[in-house]
């Protein structure tokens, strides 16, 4: 399928994402239905085991496109925008494979922040500054900024970020649990690439249940997503690949896990 915006290749388990809408990959609603369509397409591929996204050039993604929000002229408009956007953003965080953002390049700002929020890690390149600056533009985040920011760093980190509309360095993203790990600009989607190759590495089936006990259970409450972690470990006691990971243990060899 011949797409504008975005492209993706799948290499040892991993798909890398890119997304390329030059000069700053600016979140349009035309990328983000193809971003959209490529993760549901990569959810059915067994070959891609984890995903990576990263940005073209020299930004990972600078935003919603604001041309876009400038020709929202009612309240209906602007709520059918963030809340399409909203949930792409929610497919990415409930896909049953890992993803990992690679936040590329100078900037990681407004909608690109969300998009990488709603990865399940992230690796920033140590150049890259992070930020959700909409409130300078006389809005706010509606990709889920106010919801999945504080989760990640704290009520009051969240609200000075986002009331304040600053950028931080990456180092900074990191000491506050926005991001994962930090490395230089050169290495971040190489290094993304070989957190996600590991994953891919493990039995599948054990990484679809944890992903699910962590992303499902935070949003219940705590006796609930104990009963779910539950239900989740003793589904994967019937597994070939419980089975495959314990015998190897024991043998002190390197597990074979055959997703199953």
């Amino acid at each position: 399928m011949s797409r504008q915006y975005i492209r993706y290749e799948i290499e040892n388990g991993v798909a890398t994402v890119t997304l390329d809408n030059p000069p700053a990959n600016a979140l349009s609603s035309a990328l983000l239905e193809e971003l959209d369509q490529v993760i549901e397409e990569l959810g059915r591929k067994a070959e891609a085991k984890a995903v990576v996204i990263t940005g073209a050039g020299k930004i990972f993604a600078a935003g919603a496109d604001i041309k876009e929000i400038a020709d929202i002229d009612s309240a209906k408009r602007g709520q059918q925008l963030t809340a399409r956007g909203q949930a792409i953003m929610n497919r990415i965080e409930r896909m049953n494979k890992p993803i990992v953002a690679a936040l590329n390049g100078l900037f990681c700002l407004g909608g690109g922040l969300e998009l990488a929020m709603a990865c399940h890690l992230r690796i920033a390149g140590d150049r890259v500054r992070l930020g959700l600056p909409e409130i300078t533009l006389g809005i706010m985040p509606g990709f889920g900024g106010t919801q999945r920011l504080p989760r990640l760093v704290g009520t009051a980190k969240a609200l000075e970020l986002i009331l304040t509309g600053d950028r931080i360095k990456a180092e900074e993203g990191r000491e506050i649990g926005l991001v994962n790990e930090v490395v230089s600009d050169a290495e971040v989607l190489n290094r993304a690439r070989a957190v996600a190759k590991k994953i891919a590495g493990m039995g599948q089936v054990a990484v679809r249940a944890a992903l699910t006990a962590v992303m499902e259970g935070q949003m219940q409450s705590l006796a609930s997503g104990l009963e779910l972690e539950s239900k989740l470990f003793g589904s994967l006691c019937e597994t070939a690949d419980m089975k495959e990971g314990l015998t190897a243990f024991l043998q002190k060899r390197p597990a074979k896990f055959q997703d199953a």
